[in-house]
């Protein structure tokens, strides 16, 4: 098939374009039209609310006497799963789906709107036949089992639609005969469930690679093992099994008996003579609803107990028949261990009802989904030992608390962006003897360990210089020194591991580099009439003072960056804060937040920010500040952001 039009109002097969009404309700009769509506989050629970919004209507419609072929449920599942995925990867706003039948006709019209118009939907069509597409081939399969779809631009929004014949036939008369009670009932029937003979070979043909790379959209980038394991259940169900369960395992105590499980299907030992805890039960899904309770229960209390033998392919698993009921008393089930990296995660099991196994098509098919779980499944812990390992790091650089100074009012805004590592934004307020109180607030250039390392050097050097009596301006010029001491340590450091092990001198480049950081420190002392502040400030935004009387005004002057030029002297600035003149500190986090090619400090932004809080005490100006910042772009910041406002009483 070629490439997927995608022109600015419609592509179809046929004379008839269905109409695309918003807004409309649910509603039913013998001569309306039968309509279903709702809105989704864009998330990637969204594919898994949609069908099941689907399948629960097209249960209504039956019941109320409405003829819809098995072929058109079916089709109209895939359909909605492939319309709601390509709007929730590829548009990332809320969804607006609508599902109706068309009086006369019987054709199903689903309707799926996103909010990003200037995004058209992926088709790829222009790759070369040797370079498979990752994305797109949903937009393929709906245009292969639809009439007629297309495209609708509106003002701020953007409708995919399509439309799905009737394609004759009728609806098992056992199904009809089902009153409005057992509607469940009738949705086994209507969704793509139980009945696979004959129809495995042909949605393979046309699904299965949409299948897959959609699939791998959802999963990737999942930063939660429970919610990868969520959405596997809602990929597999009703598409490939019947149900569906996933174990996760600790992976220090993923040791269990010999063998997964016995040859006749029976479990092998429940415990593997260590102690050790199970795998945990993270996820059952099934296409009834009313069977998951029950087979839950049952899977719990025998999990799988896969052997020290590390291969994802499948093995038998016993058939849970009493948790199914007795329409359900034969199947076949196959587990899937869950490996990424060498180490085993967990288990993935499926089952069908009726066929005692499963075609060779669908083992692999599941194979393949099973090795994208166990990825996303690995990252979504590497990410979660990362963010642990952040936040004990994060405590271990900040003050336990802040130091109350007598005469003042302090608050504190710090919140740290977390991409990729420990925040490079930090500070500091504590005592320093003889009546002063000393206060920082600094910005390391980069993130993660390294900008760490740089926190944890500096934080405890200002504390001791300033406690040994050195001014505002002899704690700068020794900070300055350290830091070009300690990167020519390391350069020296790295150099001979290079040479040791190399045989040849460092090139430029090599070795750690010095981290910059920028720093505005000050000093401050107590008097009757109010704060004698001494300050400097260090390639850092200049701190502001916003005056009784509501002027603001700037209150040092800009120098180096510490840790860029060797015997540099740094100068401060003295002045005095009167009761109610308030100091406003922050880092580049505040001034360079952006919206669009705008910074918050264009045009002396922050200034004015200042001047709007007169009259306020120091933590409701924190907080002004703060929600000026966050309401400034549309998006959260991407940059750490602290600020720090100490205000004389």
């Amino acid at each position: 098939m070629g490439a997927i039009p995608t022109q600015r109002e419609t592509v179809s097969r046929a004379s008839e374009v269905p109409a695309h009404a918003s807004g409309a309700t649910a509603h039913h009769g013998a001569e309306a039209c039968p309509e279903a509506c709702t809105t989704l989050p864009g998330s990637p629970l969204a594919p898994g609310s949609a069908r099941a919004l689907l399948r629960t209507a097209l249960t209504e419609w039956a019941a109320l006497g409405f003829v819809i072929a098995e072929r058109l449920a079916e089709d109209a599942v895939i359909v909605v799963s492939e319309l709601v995925t390509n709007a929730v990867v590829h548009a990332g706003t809320d969804v607006e789906l609508t599902c109706r039948l068309e009086p006369g006709t019987g054709a199903c019209v689903i309707e799926v709107r996103d909010h990003h118009p200037s995004r058209a939907p992926r088709d790829h069509g222009g790759e070369a036949p040797y370079e498979p597409a990752e994305y797109g081939r949903g937009l393929s399969l709906v245009a292969a089992l639809s009439e007629a779809w297309g495209i609708t631009y509106r003002t701020g929004a953007k409708t995919v639609w399509a439309r799905l014949p009737a394609e004759g036939g009728t609806v098992d008369e056992s199904a009809q005969a089902y009153d409005a009670g057992r509607g469940l009932a009738v949705a086994e029937v209507l969704a793509p469930g139980p009945q696979y003979a004959g129809r495995d070979r042909e949605w393979l043909g046309r699904g299965a690679l949409s299948f897959l790379a959609e699939a791998s959209d959802l999963l990737a980038g999942q930063l939660d093992e429970g919610l990868v394991a969520s959405l596997t259940g809602q990929l597999l169900v009703p598409r490939l099994a019947d149900w569906c369960a996933v174990w996760l395992e600790d992976e220090s105590t993923a040791r269990w008996g010999p063998s997964p499980w016995n040859r006749d299907g029976s479990g092998a030992g429940r415990t593997d003579g260590t102690g050790a805890a199970g795998p945990r039960l993270a996820r059952v899904w099934h296409g009834s609803e009313h069977h998951i309770e029950e087979l839950r229960r049952h899977l719990e209390k025998d999990p799988p107990r896969p052997g020290d033998d590390l291969r994802s392919g499948p093995a038998p698993y016993p058939w849970p028949a009493e948790a199914l009921g007795p329409h359900a008393a034969h199947g076949a089930a196959l587990a899937y261990r869950l490996i990424a990296g060498g180490r085993p995660l967990g288990t993935l099991v499926i089952g069908r009802t009726g066929p005692l196994s499963f075609p060779d098509e669908v083992t692999g098919l599941v194979e393949d989904l099973s090795r994208r779980v166990a990825l996303a499944i690995g990252a979504a812990r590497q990410y979660a030992r990362q963010a642990t390992i952040s936040a004990v790091l994060q405590r271990g650089l900040l003050p336990g608390a802040v130091a109350e100074i007598p005469g003042m009012r302090s608050a504190l805004v710090y919140e740290p962006c977390d991409k990729g590592g420990p925040s490079g934004d930090f500070y500091d307020l504590f005592p320093a003897g003889d009546g002063r109180w000393c206060f920082a607030v600094g910005d390391v250039q980069g993130k993660g360990p390294e900008a760490a390392v740089v926190i944890g050097l500096v934080r405890p050097w200002l504390r001791l210089l300033a406690r040994e009596g050195y001014g505002v301006a002899g704690v700068l010029d020794r900070l300055n020194q350290l830091l070009l001491d300690d990167a020519t340590e390391a350069a020296d450091a790295a150099a001979r591991v290079l040479v040791a092990a190399g045989g040849r001198a460092p090139a430029p480049g090599d070795g750690p580099q010095t981290r910059f950081l920028s720093l505005l420190y000050g000093e401050l002392v107590p008097f009757d009439g109010g704060v004698h502040c001494t300050l400097a400030s260090a390639g850092h935004p200049l701190p502001l003072v916003l005056g009784r009387d509501g002027d603001v005004r700037t209150v040092a002057r800009p120098q180096t960056l510490l840790g860029v030029i060797e015997d540099e002297t740094y100068t401060c600035e003295t002045f005095d804060l009167d009761h109610g003149d308030t100091l406003l500190c922050v880092t580049d986090g505040v001034t360079e937040r952006r919206s669009g090619s705008h910074q918050f400090d264009d045009g002396d932004g922050l200034a004015a920010a200042l001047a709007g809080c007169a009259g306020l005490d120091a933590e409701p100006v924190a907080e002004r500040i703060r929600q000026l910042v966050h309401e400034f772009g549309e998006r959260p910041p991407d940059d750490d952001l602290a600020l720090l406002v100490l205000q004389a009483e």
